[in-house]
């Protein structure tokens, strides 16, 4: 075997143990009558039986679904309509809010949710201004249509990119057609526009639905004070934070979760299947023309603007103001207790310290590990002849449809299983985090590499075969450098991811190696709310510096000449 086939194997076996080294553990843990840990475990559906029964899991269940199905809907209600505004039509500051639109990206909804209470909670200022104005406050947060709005405001910006790149490279044939048989802008924006949106809409309603199963902070935050329990605050209370935890019924509901999560996978395919009558881009595109929908622009404009001011950008900044505050209440005025006391108190805690470091290390090592490994599979599953190259793709992206809680329960076992007592030395340290977190980020840092390395020409390839380079050869001189942006750009995307991930480390962290997302929840359910402030201020503080700074690295790296232009 040549050494291109050892890269080839190397890559395939550990993509392999990236994707089901979380998912192997579980199922056999959702069979098994005691945990996995114990010797002598006989297999049983007992697991399941009680799940069902016992554990009051049908009412954990219909919140789930009630949970997910609204903040899908309200996800795609906000970013389907501004997608279309600001890509299509004439919309004043349609570039401002263009780039507004992904703002929240870079916030967890963890901090998003933090500032929501902030701001909007029963104690919140502006609901404090609204009972103070008309005598009631007109909603709950603490419910589920407050979980999920918050959770939508939270995940919209994913459903606006995948819409607002599909109508950056449709054809506008379509639309000139539309128009020279009579059909008005608002005509053509909901006969033609909308209709040819609708493989973007199932991809992210599918992905949207499914970060809304998993994710951890806003259920916690805010449903676990009235008592409203979904599946990731089930597996938390009945695992983490439960005296005799329950192993075979937190098997059992990560199974079920796995499951509900690879069918939406499924219903999408099928959804999709056809995706050919959705074709717009071919040869001799026209480039598309904004509509003018006349007034309804201002309606548009000021429907986003609601959106980024009221969803974003008062709760967080409530949120950043809340640090600088010893007391953040409408009962008096926050500018008489402002004081920096949130931030001594976070860097004269050893902990707290450690859980900045924590964060930054694992994010730096976490999106070079992956970007490497995404870039290698990238090559291996499109740009090699290995007879399982898709094999090696369908592993990149199959933790997509793995919640973050199940990845961390999953590589909790899973490490229960390393002999020679190296699972009692793996646990809880930053290895074990920074692997349950590059699972996670793993598909992203395939999906931003596999674009680039498939609008390279195959004759480069053949080029260097040709001249006698074997595929690895072929890959340093030439594909490497090709790459490069690709990797970069794949690099800063799962530094974010990393940075704002936290489900993983609830199960996998232990004190020594708690992440700021970890450390938030923790101090919230103390009631310290001054120092959660303070670290989701310095959390968005490091993600806007890393974002800044990696934007002008490479606009400058872009404008740089090359040796050969300055030969020249």
């Amino acid at each position: 075997m040549g050494r291109e086939h050892a890269v080839y194997w190397t890559v395939l076996v550990v993509v392999a143990l990236f994707t089901l080294a979380p998912v192997v553990p579980t199922l056999v843990q959702s069979l098994m009558d005691r945990p996995l840990y114990e010797a002598g475990g006989l297999f049983t559906v007992e697991n399941y039986t009680r799940l069902f029964t016992e554990a009051g899991f049908g009412r954990v269940a219909l919140n789930t679904a009630l949970f997910s199905a609204l903040t899908t809907v309200l996800a795609l209600a906000f970013a389907v309509p501004m997608a279309v505004v600001v890509v299509r039509t004439r919309l004043p500051g349609g570039r401002v809010f263009a780039a507004a639109m992904q703002w929240p990206f870079f916030i967890s909804s963890l901090i998003l949710g933090f500032g929501w209470i902030a701001m909007y909670g029963p104690a919140g200022f502006v609901s404090v201004w609204v009972r103070d104005l008309v005598g009631t406050v007109p909603w709950d947060l603490y419910s589920i249509p407050g979980m999920a709005l918050t959770e939508a405001v939270a995940l919209a910006p994913i459903a606006y990119v995948f819409c607002a790149n599909a109508l950056r490279r449709s054809d506008a044939s379509l639309e000139s057609a539309a128009q020279v048989c009579g059909a008005r802008p608002l005509r053509v924006l909901f006969s033609v526009v909308i209709p040819m949106l609708r493989p973007p809409m199932v991809y992210s309603a599918i992905l949207v639905f499914s970060v809304s199963l998993e994710t951890l902070s806003i259920p916690l935050i805010y449903g676990q004070p009235v008592g409203i329990e979904v599946f990731s605050t089930f597996l938390y209370h009945h695992g983490l934070k439960s005296i005799d935890p329950d192993y075979g019924v937190m098997g059992a509901a990560s199974v079920v979760i796995l499951v509900l999560t690879v069918a939406a996978v499924v219903v999408q395919a099928k959804l999709l299947r056809n995706a050919q009558r959705f074709v717009s881009v071919r040869g001799k595109a026209t480039r598309p023309r904004r509509l003018d929908i006349g007034g309804l622009k201002w309606v548009a404009a000021a429907f986003i603007a609601v959106y980024l001011v009221f969803g974003a950008l008062i709760p967080i900044g409530g949120l950043v103001f809340r640090s600088f505050t010893l007391v953040f209440t409408p009962l008096q005025s926050p500018l008489q207790t402002l004081t920096v006391e949130n931030y001594e108190r976070i860097f004269s805690f050893a902990s707290y310290v450690q859980s900045i470091t924590n964060s930054l290390i694992v994010s730096a090592v976490g999106a070079v590990a992956v970007s490497v490994l995404a870039t290698a599979a990238v090559m291996v599953a499109k740009r090699s002849t290995f007879r399982f190259g898709r094999a090696v793709e369908f592993l990149s992206l199959a933790p997509q449809a793995m919640p973050g809680i199940i990845v961390g329960i999953g590589m909790f076992w899973a490490f229960a299983y390393l002999p020679f007592g190296l699972g009692g030395l793996v646990q809880g340290t930053l290895f074990a985090v920074i692997v349950g977190f590059s699972v996670r980020a793993l598909p992203s840092a395939f999906g931003s590499v596999a674009p680039a390395a498939m609008q390279i020409g195959t004759e480069l390839d053949n080029a260097a075969r040709v001249s006698g380079a074997d595929w690895l050869r072929t890959f340093w001189s030439v594909l490497a450098r090709l790459v490069t942006p690709a990797f970069a750009g794949a690099l800063i995307l799962t530094f974010v991811i990393i940075l704002k991930e936290y489900s993983p480390a609830v199960f996998l962290a232990s004190a020594e190696s708690n992440v700021i997302g970890t450390t938030m929840l923790e101090l919230w359910k103390q009631g310290n709310t001054g120092s959660v402030a303070a670290l989701a201020t310095l959390q968005i503080a490091i993600t806007m510096a890393f974002v800044g700074l990696a934007g002008l690295l490479m606009r400058s790296k872009a404008t740089e000449p090359s040796k050969e232009d300055d030969h020249a």
